[in-house]
């Protein structure tokens, strides 16, 4: 279970950092490809752990996803 969690993570983490670069990007009248190319790799990493999990995650399940992760490396 944590390779789809593991998977869930990497997505939204990536995701995530995307957006700032989207915001400058706009804000600098750039077009923002790097970062769509990033949403579009997490969107797609994200899209993956949900199709490979039994039953999908739900919003409450997405912190429990961090922690097992976390908790994996860590111990």
């Amino acid at each position: 279970m944590v390779t789809q969690d593991l998977l869930l993570v990497i997505g939204l983490i990536i995701a995530a950092f995307a957006i700032p670069s989207i915001m400058g990007a706009i804000a600098d009248r750039r077009s923002p490809r790097t970062a769509a190319i990033a949403v579009m790799i997490g969107g797609g990493l994200i899209i993956l752990a949900y199709t490979q999990r039994p039953g999908g995650y739900t919003l409450e399940e997405i912190p429990e996803a961090f922690v097992r992760v976390v908790a994996h490396f860590i111990s």
